[in-house]
């Protein structure tokens, strides 16, 4: 007797070039994940600075969806900065964080960066997992950086990755 499997298929996604007309939706996904979350208005103001890029995430073949995730960075002189990353919660755990990860770390070995910095809450287990995966170190930290539920003040590790260990010669 055959057995019968459901096939199925991993859901694939698409990371794209942040645009300027995109800040409500950054709002929005962001208002999951923060306690003051960042509006529309300052997303756009930032989007506006020459040195500030960033990518979004959908699901493959719905390119005009509304973003399932986002990262927001800034370069300035040789170093990279994550400013701010969030993912939709029902799409976390699907490896979108690390494929916005690496779009900003491309983009940055591109540039020639020499380092990236971000700060992570110290309570966020999946987030310090994923940024250890990708070869950040703690180097640093923010008390009281975050706002908590319930008014309670987080600390903040601050983290960063290498990208060109032989400085300037590399260029």
């Amino acid at each position: 007797m055959a057995l019968g499997f459901a096939s199925f298929r991993k859901r694939q996604f698409v990371v794209l070039p942040l645009q300027s007309d995109e800040s409500a939706a950054l709002a929005a996904l962001h208002g999951e994940d923060f306690v003051r979350p960042w509006t529309d208005g300052e997303f756009a103001e930032l989007m506006k600075q020459d040195t500030v890029f960033g990518f979004t995430a959908r699901e493959e073949g719905k390119g005009a969806g509304a973003p399932l995730g986002f990262v927001l960075s800034r370069m300035a002189a040789d170093e990279g900065e994550i400013l701010t990353l969030a993912v939709a919660r029902r799409y976390r755990r699907l490896g979108i964080g690390r494929l916005l990860m690496d779009a900003v770390l491309r983009h940055l070995y591109h540039e020639r960066a020499q380092s990236l910095f971000l700060e992570v809450d110290e309570a966020n287990a999946a987030a310090l997992a994923l940024y250890k995966r990708l070869g950040f170190k703690i180097v640093g930290q923010r008390p009281g950086y975050y706002e908590n539920a319930g008014g309670r003040r987080g600390n903040a590790h601050v983290m960063r990755r290498d990208l060109y260990a032989g400085g300037p010669a590399h260029r």
